[in-house]
């Protein structure tokens, strides 16, 4: 199985990423444990999550995804076999959010008690926060990694010229400096990512953890309309999705899918992989099946013929 390395790292990683946002949501401990001894038993090993993960469900504080994870890790044993994102900056309540030098020092120690670990292996800014210097931010997470805490650090959901200014900064004031990025992208979602994103992560040599790389199911092959997003758990994310260039995507992943007998998520998953500065796209898993297509994604090379077939039919 093919690896990769993490930034400047001399981590490496099977170049897919097991979302962590499931985790105490969609699904309860036992079934996590169930996907993570499976996933981690197949070899992989990059998993992500984040300290707000699951603060929108009624009733929940955030870090229950966090939880889990740490309550695995006691149990199985497996924390070394595992690279471990998480991120902070989200807003948790109680006015807890952004990336001020203090929250972020706070956040840390309450993430590595929730995760039972004492380091936490790409630790990621989850959204700007315009209203914090950058430097204050970056001087934070370099206390942490001379503790030993952090080993790298990452951002998402950052514009081009924030992320241009922060990783200007770093280099300035000698300062850590981002490794990856983790933006919205997959073949539905390219535009913005394509036309703005890229091209800073190719100067700065960024590598790129898309999220939503499957867009909420639609690319899985679960639904071969918009009726079949009806009553799903994620209809009004998903119904999004069918517009006239959604259609045209369905039906080139449909005619890839007959041609290589490969899943129609397994062939997204490749396509992104495929694609320049991309690292490990980023896809959760409710039940040990769905797993399997993400599995075969990380070996399945498509064709130039197969991979321009789906770019041009989610051109935008």
């Amino acid at each position: 199985m093919q690896t990769r390395t993490l930034g400047t790292s001399s981590l490496h990683i099977v170049p897919l990423m097991l979302g962590g946002n499931v985790f105490g949501w969609t699904i309860d401990a036992p079934t996590s444990f169930a996907i993570l001894d499976a996933f981690v038993d197949r070899g992989f090993n990059f998993i992500d999550t984040a300290n707000v993960y699951s603060v929108w469900v009624p009733g929940h504080q955030g870090g229950e995804s966090e939880t889990i994870l740490g309550q695995w890790f006691k149990q199985s044993g497996k924390r070394d076999k595992v690279i471990l994102a998480t991120k902070v900056g989200m807003k948790m309540g109680d006015g807890k959010e952004g990336l001020g030098r203090q929250y972020i020092l706070d956040e840390v120690e309450a993430s590595l008690k929730r995760l039972q670990t004492d380091h936490i292996d790409l630790y990621q800014s989850h959204k700007d926060d315009e209203s914090t210097p950058i430097d204050d931010t970056l001087e934070a997470y370099q206390q942490l990694i001379q503790q030993g805490k952090v080993t790298l650090i990452g951002a998402s959901n950052y514009t081009g010229p924030r992320l241009t200014e922060a990783m200007e900064l770093s280099e300035k004031k000698g300062l850590p400096a981002y490794q990856t990025l983790q933006p919205e992208y997959n073949l539905h979602t390219r535009e913005d990512f394509e036309t703005n994103l890229q091209l800073v992560a190719k100067k700065f040599g960024l590598d790129v953890v898309p999220y939503f790389s499957l867009a909420s199911g639609f690319l899985t092959g679960k639904y071969k309309s918009i009726d079949d997003t009806r009553g799903a758990n994620r209809e009004s994310r998903v119904a999004r999705y069918f517009d006239e260039r959604g259609e045209k995507i369905l039906k080139a992943l449909d005619e890839v899918s007959k041609e290589t007998g490969a899943k129609p998520a397994a062939i997204s998953l490749a396509w992104l992989l495929a694609q320049p500065t991309i690292l490990a796209p980023i896809a959760s898993a409710t039940s040990l099946s769905q797993l399997d297509a993400l599995f075969e994604a990380v070996d399945l090379k498509l064709d130039p013929a197969a991979l321009d077939k789906l770019t041009r039919a989610s051109a935008y």
